[in-house]
């Protein structure tokens, strides 16, 4: 797979890049010649090394590493605005940061309930909010993709918060994908099942495998795959639509 200009490869923002499915995704993208441009909240030092281990893979050193809290309105604008401004529009994005706060939903905390919806939901307006004109005014094709869940879809026990965040995230990605199709720049949403991460608790995992007909998790590196190939230009006329990697839950 080319991916690559005259001048360097197609640059991709990865949110969430410090761990699990993030780093599996810029992993791949790496290696499927994209330049991905790693954002972390907290993990700095974490995405360092991972910007150093992929920037001899790409061609390109140093890689870029964002940090800030996607939660924070101004501080996403700040610095994603200060980097398309040096380093020019990207031409795609993977909205995949995100947190989990379950408990059941009588003895959920107004926080659990909060934090979740702000990460995850709001999130995805205070990263796409201030890249989208940019990219629009490129007059260039693009990509956006966002990560929901099999919660966001069918819902989970203790997970109403979660369940919440990643529905809203697919009715928003399908609305946004019906803005920008005319554009040129696709929209899509990757709905990842129960996938082998630090996120998933050992009790989790043993309870949730029997609904698998896979009988097995899926690993970061399946979804990273499907999030590269809606990323490449055999993906140009895929736009509006849900794809779980969940091994046939339904």
């Amino acid at each position: 797979m080319n991916n690559t200009t005259s001048q360097q490869p197609k640059s991709v923002l990865v949110t969430g890049a410090s761990q699990g499915i993030g780093e599996a995704i810029a992993r791949r993208l790496a290696a499927d010649g994209f330049l991905p441009v790693l954002h972390c909240r907290s993990q700095r030092e974490r995405t360092e090394r991972l910007a150093k281990e992929l920037a001899p893979i790409v061609g390109i050193e140093p890689l870029r590493v964002l940090q800030f809290d996607v939660a924070d309105r101004a501080a996403a604008s700040a610095a994603l605005g200060a980097d398309i401004e040096k380093n020019g529009v990207y031409y795609g994005v993977v909205c995949n940061a995100g947190i989990v706060a379950d408990n059941a939903f009588p003895a959920m905390t107004d926080d659990e309930w909060d934090s979740v919806l702000t990460v995850n939901l709001d999130g995805f307006y205070n990263v796409l909010r201030p890249l989208v004109l940019p990219m629009v005014q490129a007059r260039r094709p693009g990509r956006i993709i966002t990560l929901s869940s099999y919660s966001g879809q069918v819902g989970n026990r203790g997970q109403v918060n979660y369940s919440a965040a990643k529905a809203g995230i697919i009715g928003a990605t399908k609305a946004l994908a019906i803005e920008l199709a005319k554009r040129r720049i696709t929209v899509n949403c990757v709905a990842p099942g129960l996938i082998e991460t630090e996120m998933v608790e050992p009790d989790v995992m043993e309870r949730l495998l029997p609904a698998i007909p896979a009988q097995r998790a899926g690993k970061p590196e399946e979804v990273a795959a499907v999030i590269s190939f809606l990323l490449s230009d055999d993906a140009a006329y895929i736009t509006r639509q849900v794809i779980a990697v969940n091994g046939g839950m339904s």
